[in-house]
């Protein structure tokens, strides 16, 4: 279903995840400031591509990765038809044969590889239960094609030395995914607990690592709507730029 914002438009017609308030939160409040490299892992539609391109500089770069043919097709289309057309690279394939070719580069070239100052993801998280029979979909929400700690050395291989990967992920995700990154010597940095209505539980977190086994973390609390079904002065404050009614 296209989808209007502000600045830019998406059409995710095939995408396996289509636009959704998790991608908008996490493009809104990934720390983008002085990230001039940008990695995007599991573009689909380029949503968070191009969120990252409307707020840096005119000079940074965002690589965009995704699997899905059909979908890197729409990422591709998405970006030409945006304002930021020469920021945004998309290429078709997995962040894994991604790795793997960086590595190899960087190990046979004289010249050192760039690595990222940010790198953002929305990433698939069911790890068991029923799968759509949809293969976009379920490549898409399922950890088949990229379990947690298959992203957590990618990131680590790939983010530098004093950079930042931002993700959201189901709640209770959270010990799953930090075991990972701390397996790769990668501390939690941010953590937001992310409520959809005040006064309810949880059932989403931003977080973001760095690297090193220890670390301060500043932690916080987001609702996105208020009591009325408002959106909360913080949610207008954060998509502000993005939502058309904001």
């Amino acid at each position: 279903m296209p989808f209007t914002f502000k600045q830019f438009h998406i059409d995710d017609s095939h995408c396996g995840m289509r636009v959704s308030t998790d991608g908008v939160l996490l493009g809104a409040w990934a720390n983008l400031r002085q990230a001039e490299h940008i990695l995007d892992i599991g573009a689909g539609s380029g949503l968070l591509s191009l969120m990252t391109a409307q707020r840096t500089s005119p000079t940074s770069q965002i690589i965009a990765i995704e699997i899905d043919k059909l979908a890197s097709v729409d990422c591709q289309i998405n970006a030409q038809n945006s304002p930021w057309a020469h920021k945004i690279t998309v290429i078709q394939t997995s962040i894994q044969h991604y790795v793997q070719q960086f590595l190899q580069f960087a190990a046979t070239s004289l010249v050192p590889n760039t690595k990222f100052d940010h790198i953002i993801c929305n990433p698939p998280y069911f790890s068991h239960g029923p799968q759509t029979q949809i293969e976009a979909r379920a490549t898409a929400r399922h950890t088949n094609h990229l379990s947690f700690d298959e992203l957590a050395l990618a990131i680590y291989h790939l983010l530098s030395n004093t950079g930042e990967a931002s993700l959201i992920i189901p709640y209770q995700e959270e010990i799953r995914l930090t075991q990972a990154f701390n397996l790769n010597k990668m501390h939690l940095c941010k953590r937001v607990e992310v409520s959809s209505v005040e006064g309810k539980p949880a059932n989403r977190l931003l977080m973001s690592f760095m690297h090193g086994e220890q670390g301060l973390c500043q932690s916080g609390v987001l609702n996105i709507r208020d009591r009325l079904g408002y959106y909360s002065p913080q949610m207008a404050n954060l998509c502000q730029d993005f939502y058309l009614k904001l």
